[in-house]
């Protein structure tokens, strides 16, 4: 596996992986072994853990499955959906009655967030 996932498996930066001795490729084994024994660098990283924001998110297309992880930026929110930036309003989960719908490009690789939020009267 790749350094990014054991990263994720371990659930810290991919610059934390690196500056601490992961290869880039590592065996299942490997990681097992850090995971049943985990280094004192990952100890500490659990230990400082505030639980504000993940390390890691899995977006997954609402429409098409298409998935992948990333670090989640500042700016976004905690969204309804999000789907890959080519589908079509008709592919997508309808807008619930009385609510509005925001769309923020730019999540992960290829992907819009949708946030659908009650209108306030």
């Amino acid at each position: 596996m790749t350094r990014r996932d054991a990263a994720i498996a371990l659930d810290v930066p991919l610059e934390m992986a690196h500056r601490h001795g992961i290869p880039p490729r590592i065996s299942e084994a490997d990681l097992a072994a850090i995971l049943d024994a985990p280094p004192p660098w990952l100890v500490q990283s659990r230990a400082n853990r505030t639980g504000k924001r993940p390390v890691w998110v899995h977006l997954q297309c609402a429409a098409c499955g298409y998935a992948e992880s990333m670090r989640p930026k500042k700016w976004w929110p905690d969204f309804t959906f999000v789907a890959c930036e080519h589908h079509t309003k008709d592919e997508v989960p309808e807008l619930p009655a009385g609510a509005v719908r925001s769309e923020f490009d730019g999540v992960g690789n290829r992907f819009v967030g949708v946030v659908d939020a009650m209108e306030e009267l």
